[in-house]
């Protein structure tokens, strides 16, 4: 499966953005999908997943309550809204696809990457 992420941009602290991830191919309903963020010096670390249904979301405590994360199969597509953005918000945004159907927070786990999509938080 080819993934494309896309949305975002420049927002000031306190913004919304939202992302999409769109796949490509007939398979997208079988994977685990998640959303991971890497900032300049940092490592990649999870943001959030998905299971394939959509029926099972789970986030990093760092944005939990202030991010969802969806999906929308039917479209081949993946979201996530982000709420009351902040500086520390700031890296590029990856969406990947997991043969782990519940999704997982472990990189290691996905075997399909997205290009990335710079989300830049203003303070």
């Amino acid at each position: 499966v080819q993934l494309q992420a896309s949305g975002g941009g420049l927002v000031q602290a306190g913004g919304s953005l939202r992302l999409s991830c769109a796949a490509s191919g007939r398979t997208f309903g079988s994977y685990g999908m998640g959303w991971f963020r890497q900032a300049p010096g940092l490592e990649r670390e999870f943001v959030a997943g998905v299971s394939w249904s959509g029926g099972s979301t789970f986030y990093a405590d760092s944005v939990k309550g202030r991010f969802t994360i969806s999906r929308d199969n039917a479209k081949n597509t993946m979201y996530l809204q982000m709420n009351n953005l902040k500086p520390e918000d700031t890296a590029i945004y990856y969406c990947a696809a997991t043969g782990m159907i519940r999704g997982s927070t472990d990189s290691m786990d996905y075997d399909y990457w997205g290009q990335g999509t710079l989300v830049t938080v203003s303070s």
